[in-house]
């Protein structure tokens, strides 16, 4: 099976997942001041940190993607099963701006980001395994410590949510910096592989 409807199919979820997002703050309509914008600033501000996730999950799926040669029904399902989770993300994001950041939405949006992280481990799982243990992708995951440490963060942020949400929101955003590295593994593998 081609993989290229999969790939088409990934990114026109994503893109609607981010026009979501943005249409989920609205415009302020009794205040034509700058003063009437900082009521949204809470709204923003998780609009900015959604978008950078689906952003890096829209990166490091790419980069999964080309590494793959043939798609199989488990991987179907598996990218469904992290489209899922992230198409969730606006609900979360919206909620969590609307209540400026209060426990419950954090809880919430880190349980999310915990779930996409989880589907995308069994993404990668799926994909290594209908390729081999010699593919590119597992060539290029290697121990794989970004992997490993975001679910163990985004756990415990999602411990602190229930008594301070900016240790909460702090962890979140830790882990979104650890991803906002451009992560090279694969692209040096492919390109290895070319040589």
């Amino acid at each position: 099976m081609n993989k290229t409807r999969l790939e088409a199919f990934s990114d026109g979820v994503l893109a609607i997942v981010i026009t979501i997002m943005v249409l989920e703050i609205k415009v302020p309509h009794h205040a034509a001041e700058f003063s009437g914008l900082l009521k949204l600033l809470p709204v923003f501000a998780s609009y900015v940190m959604s978008f950078i996730y689906i952003g890096i999950y829209w990166n490091n799926h790419h980069h999964m993607m080309h590494s793959m040669t043939r798609v199989n029904g488990k991987i179907l399902w598996a990218n469904l099963h992290l489209l899922f989770w992230l198409s969730l993300v606006p609900f979360a994001t919206g909620w969590m701006g609307e209540n400026n950041f209060a426990k419950p939405t954090m809880t919430l949006y880190g349980m999310l980001l915990l779930m996409a992280a989880v589907a995308y481990f069994m993404l990668q799982s799926s994909i290594i395994a209908s390729q081999g243990e010699d593919s590119v992708l597992k060539k290029a995951v290697g121990k794989d410590w970004k992997g490993k440490v975001s679910p163990v963060l985004y756990i415990i942020g999602i411990g602190f949510s229930f008594f301070n949400e900016w240790l909460s929101g702090a962890m979140y955003v830790l882990v979104a910096l650890i991803w906002l590295v451009p992560d090279k593994r694969i692209e040096r593998t492919i390109a290895h592989t070319k040589d």
